[in-house]
Formats: structure tokens, sequence, C-alpha cells
């Protein structure tokens, strides 16, 4: 498959953003759950879409990029959709990602 840059990156924003949509939808999965079982969630995504604006000297604040991924703030979303992590996923996620917190 031969393809140029522009479209290469079309496909990509839009993939980025149909994963966006559907993590929008599904409010039931925890970002705990995301992490112990693919290794990266929403705030994940949200580091990485602001490392890329930083690459390229865009302007965006962490709490700007939060809310690209949300659809909403952090703050909101959490109040909303965020449950207390169980202790099987907490002691899961202690085990597939050894000396990290959590943070949220």
């Amino acid at each position: 498959m031969s393809q140029d840059d522009s479209t290469r990156t079309e496909l990509e924003a839009a993939v980025f953003r149909r994963l966006v949509a559907h993590l929008r939808e599904r409010t039931d999965v925890q970002n705990i759950e995301l992490m112990n079982l693919a290794g990266f969630c929403r705030n994940c995504l949200s580091n990485w879409l602001k490392d890329a604006a930083d690459e390229k000297g865009v302007a965006m604040t962490k709490d700007e990029s939060r809310e690209a991924v949300y659809g909403m703030s952090y703050d909101a979303w959490k109040a909303k959709h965020q449950s207390t992590a169980t202790a099987e996923q907490l002691e899961a996620f202690k085990h597939s990602h050894p000396g990290q917190a959590t943070g949220g």
C-alpha cells in the first residue's frame, strides 16, 4: 500500500479521533483497567497529545490536552465517571507497572 504523507496523516488523525470517541462512549471502562490490559489509558493519550503539541511548538496545557481526550475537564470526568479502584485492580497495576503510581 503506497500513500503520500498527507494521506497517511489524515488516516492516522481519523483513527485517533475514532479512538477518542470510542473511549468517551465507554465511560464504564476505567483508566486503571486500560492500563492493566493495554499499558495505556486516557491520561496517556492526553499526555501524548501534549507532547506532540510541544514538539510542534503549539501552545497546549495539560488541562487542554485532557479535555481534548475526555471531552470535558478531567475533574468533571472523574466526578461523573471514575470509580474507586478495587484491590484487585491496584494489585494488577502494581505487578504490570512496578514503580509507577496509578495517578488517576
